[in-house]
């Protein structure tokens, strides 16, 4: 070995590290994003949103394509059915997070007043959380002193809630997305039957879409991507044939 080499992953002697220990920092380099989980949540529900929008607007225009083979009342019965959706869908997902909004703030209220009223109880308190991770006792008490002296309802809601007092959730953008997520799930189906009067073109363009759907939130879940994708369509396949006899059977008998 020449005299200047260095092993691979070491330093040289002023203290600079070589092109190997450069390169496997950069391999190992993560993303530590405290906001990353509640992304990928919203992420989640966008695409159960349009998965739901999809099936539900399938369902029923072929429900009344079963009924009729007249294309106004099935496109029409499909526009209802996406705005009745999406509304109903942004309605329940304002009012679900603005009541978890309000449990959020209504938490941190108290964490405030305690660690105003009772500072002492509130570090010991943090210090044994710390403990509880695997922490000394000496150790969690200095890292507990330091974060409470640096933030001390952040680092008190976040180990002892779970909460961002910076990061709560917004029930605006909440109602937003599903309504945009149900909207362009529902297009689908809709789109399929503006094209043609064909049931089969729907039925193929909600497979294929439920196919990615399927997928998508199989990935973000870790689960198994075949499973979830073959659930999925078959879920959508007999929502579909459920309300195409049915449509049949009721329009059958009114008509």
């Amino acid at each position: 070995m020449a005299p200047n080499a260095h092993p691979p992953g070491t330093t040289d002697p002023g203290g600079s590290a070589t092109p190997s220990d450069s390169s496997a920092r950069s391999a190992h380099h993560e993303p530590h994003d405290s906001g990353l989980a509640g992304r990928l949540n919203w992420l989640r529900a966008g695409v159960l949103g349009a998965n739901d929008g999809i099936v539900s607007t399938a369902a029923i225009v072929l429900g009344v394509a079963g009924a009729t083979d007249q294309r106004g009342p099935i496109i029409l019965a499909g526009l209802v059915g996406l705005m009745a959706g999406a509304m109903s869908m942004a309605t329940g997902e304002y009012v679900s997070v603005s009541t978890q909004r309000d449990t959020e703030k209504a938490m941190l209220d108290l964490e405030r007043r305690e660690l105003a009223e009772t500072p002492t109880e509130e570090l010991a308190e943090l210090t044994g959380i710390y403990v509880g991770k695997g922490l000394d006792g000496d150790l969690a008490r200095q890292v507990a002193e330091q974060l409470t002296a640096k933030d001390a309802l952040g680092a008190h809601a976040e180990a002892e809630l779970g909460l961002d007092p910076n990061d709560l959730a917004n029930p605006w953008h909440a109602a937003l997305a599903s309504f945009v997520a149900f909207v362009a799930g529902a297009a689908i189906p809709l789109l399929g039957v503006i094209v043609t009067a064909q049931a089969w073109v729907t039925v193929v363009a909600v497979t294929i879409a439920l196919s990615i759907t399927g997928s998508l939130s199989a990935r973000l879940g870790q689960a198994p991507v075949a499973r979830a994708v073959v659930r999925n369509i078959a879920g959508g396949l007999l929502a579909m044939a459920v309300t195409y006899f049915l449509g049949g059977l009721v329009g059958g008998l009114i008509a």
